[in-house]
């Protein structure tokens, strides 16, 4: 049985849903392949327009599973070997979601432990509950982020505040997690809101939304000649289009 939910509305906004709320959503190897396939699916569905992720139950995810893991010593293992894609399947249960060509928000509430923080920080906007609990908790369990979770933090907050957060494996809320650079916006209702976003990114036209994620991931670390560069060519790919009003 798969614990990840995803459907697709007649929006073409796809909505997937970690989906085990009797154990907050705590990631067990399956569900880490699960995801990875989910979404390598929905990258190849014509049409897509966005994506919205989000938890079932009280939690958007509680971290690995420690104990599931224990168990299955051998597919621990398994899973840490990189694959051609550059990622193993840990790191790919969160960068594939990156790899979308469409928008990816996430709806966060109650816990984001661990790993289910690092799924959250994977996707392109999140919106979080004031008082959702956020934790960078690998270091509290003896190991480091390692789905992923370093790369993110550097592209979303300074290093003072990542080093502070892995190195103490302090829990902060909502609130904080938007003062951090963490999260976009804190809403009493992540899901609605997060649906709403994705409509108003569904009514664009899907080429410009997706040539502006692809050009804003490939250079928002670059120097300014190579930005320049790459706004030019995805430029003249739709400027045809535009003319022509679509």
């Amino acid at each position: 049985m798969s614990h990840i939910a995803c459907t697709v509305d007649d929006d073409a906004v796809a909505h997937v849903r970690l989906d085990r709320p009797d154990k907050l959503n705590a990631l067990t190897l399956d569900m880490l392949g699960d995801l990875a396939a989910t979404a390598r699916r929905l990258r190849g569905r014509p049409g897509l327009r966005a994506v919205v992720l989000a938890g079932e139950g009280r939690s958007f995810g509680a971290g690995l599973d420690i104990e599931a893991a224990t168990r299955n010593p051998a597919g621990v293992a398994r899973a840490f070997a990189p694959t051609w894609r550059g990622t193993n399947r840990f790191q790919e249960a969160c960068w594939a979601w990156r790899r979308l060509p469409v928008p990816v928000i996430a709806a966060v509430h109650g816990h984001v432990f661990g790993g289910a923080l690092q799924i959250a920080l994977a996707a392109d906007l999140r919106i979080t509950t004031p008082d959702a609990r956020w934790c960078v908790m690998e270091v509290a369990r003896g190991l480091v982020p390692d789905m992923s979770g370093i790369q993110t933090l550097s592209e979303l907050t300074g290093i003072e505040t990542a080093k502070r957060l892995t190195l103490t494996a302090e829990e902060f809320s909502g609130t904080d997690a938007v003062a951090y650079g963490l999260a976009g916006s804190t809403s009493d209702d992540p899901l609605t809101e997060a649906r709403a976003l994705a409509g108003t990114v569904a009514g664009h036209r899907p080429e410009a939304v997706r040539a502006a994620k692809r050009l804003l991931n490939r250079t928002w670390q670059r120097g300014p000649l190579r930005t320049f560069a790459a706004e030019r060519t995805a430029q003249l790919r739709l400027l045809p289009g535009a003319m022509r009003g679509r």
